[in-house]
């Protein structure tokens, strides 16, 4: 800790002159000029047009956007730092900057291209400023030789729990330890299931199933593996994991339940994207109102509907829930029009103009054929009903009825064919009053 203030106040006497000062203004200018120029770029439609493109081009530009910043900030010292050289003025601050600010940049396009290595969906995603600093800070206290003063400072006050010693440091280190072996872990997952996915020969939800198993063990044994290296011995952790233990089986227990489920759904294939599913008995989600499954997470499904709205459906609900999938076997389904007639009008000529329709429609299959049923005598008309078949429910279910009864109506209008409405009749009987 003497040693750390020690070297501290070296530094702040080197600068408390008149050039230092000079120095330390030139410096906060420049930084000012950097992160605005940075908040700028970011918040720019340009950056939002390269962010939002893929391929290798667009990588490389917002790799640019992102380290125009630095590179500025590089060139003002630059500038700064020759302004004063050419003055007969030793610029240390300015040319310990310099190199500061360079590596500051490396850094910066380390953590992007990790992270671009890793996937769009790596945890680390718009954390990348953030963990850059974190790195830089590091990276610069070694540089100027207060990395070790720093190390004893957080390492000289702790507390002995039984023949563990916990200090600040120690936490620190085991922190960063451990965070650096998950990110390992999550990018050789993410390159592995890249790998998997490119297989076509393998099912979609068997390299889902295999990709996400994979990625779950791969982290786990990374937190194992950085808490050893780390120098923590994992005996003391007993105690711990069996507190943890006891907290899945009963706090997080719709969690496992979900994750379980989510593999069970991938292994029996039961559930693929692209499946067209709705949700017998559920509010919303009749055989009429249906949606695609878009993903397949750990804990849950993706299924958007026809409106664009994407509902995340927990795992365990698709496995203890009654659920449709009209693409599980054949995608063709078979769509029901019942359709009442007055008993004044023909019944075969309406059956055969149910079938007229039919065959109207494009959507329509022509095998099977689509049939017509006179189904029973209603109250006020004949109850009819016209089957057909349709290959695409995922174009839509209700559309290809609405154009269905567009056509029965136009036909019904064209060959006299009446639809009766509901009516009561009312008949009053009169009688001779009763005379006293």
């Amino acid at each position: 800790m003497q040693q750390l203030i020690t070297n501290i106040g070296t530094g702040i006497d080197q600068f408390s002159n008149g050039l230092g000062l000079l120095q330390l203004a030139l410096l906060a200018i420049i930084i000012l000029v950097a992160v605005a120029l940075g908040r700028w770029l970011r918040q720019s439609s340009a950056m939002r047009r390269v962010v939002a493109q893929t391929g290798l081009r667009y990588r490389l530009l917002e790799a640019l956007y992102i380290v125009t910043p630095h590179l500025l900030a590089l060139l003002l010292t630059v500038t700064s730092a020759g302004f004063l050289h050419v003055l007969k003025q030793s610029p240390i601050l300015l040319d310990h900057s310099l190199s500061l600010i360079a590596l500051l940049l490396l850094v910066r396009l380390a953590v992007y291209a990790f992270r671009v290595s890793a996937g769009e969906r790596a945890p680390i995603k718009g954390w990348g400023n953030t963990i850059s600093l974190l790195i830089w800070i590091a990276l610069s206290l070694h540089a100027l030789g207060w990395f070790e003063p720093m190390v004893v400072a957080l390492d000289s006050s702790a507390i002995q729990a039984g023949s563990v010693r916990i200090s600040i440091w120690s936490i620190i280190r085991v922190l960063f330890t451990v965070t650096l072996f998950v990110l390992g872990a999550i990018w050789v997952s993410r390159w592995i299931e890249r790998r998997l996915m490119s297989i076509n020969s393998v099912a979609i939800s068997m390299r889902i199933g295999l990709s996400k198993f994979i990625h779950a063990a791969l982290v786990a044994l990374s937190v194992l593996l950085g808490l050893n290296a780390s120098g923590l011995d994992l005996t003391t952790l007993n105690v711990l994991t069996g507190a943890i233990g006891i907290g899945l089986g009963f706090g997080l227990q719709s969690i496992a339940s979900n994750f379980v489920s989510g593999f069970v759904l991938l292994m029996d294939r039961s559930i693929k994207p692209g499946d067209v599913i709705s949700f017998s008995g559920t509010a919303g989600t009749t055989s009429e109102n249906f949606g695609w499954v878009e993903e397949l997470r750990g804990r849950y499904v993706v299924v958007r509907d026809r409106d664009g709205v994407a509902t995340l459906v927990p795992n365990q609900h698709l496995i203890t829930n009654p659920v449709i999938n009209w693409s599980y076997s054949d995608p063709r389904v078979r769509l029901k029009l019942p359709v009442r007639v007055s008993y004044d009008s023909d019944p075969e000529l309406a059956l055969a103009i149910l079938l007229e329709a039919a065959d109207n429609q494009s959507r329509v299959l022509r095998d099977p054929v689509p049939v017509s049923r006179l189904i029973g005598f209603g109250d006020y008309g004949f109850d009819l009903e016209l089957r057909f078949w349709i290959s695409d429910p995922q174009e839509g279910v209700h559309n290809v009825r609405s154009d269905v009864n567009r056509s029965i109506w136009k036909l019904f209008q064209q060959h006299g064919i009446r639809i009766p409405v509901p009516q009561q009749d009312i008949r009053l009987h009169s009688t001779n009053p009763t005379r006293s």
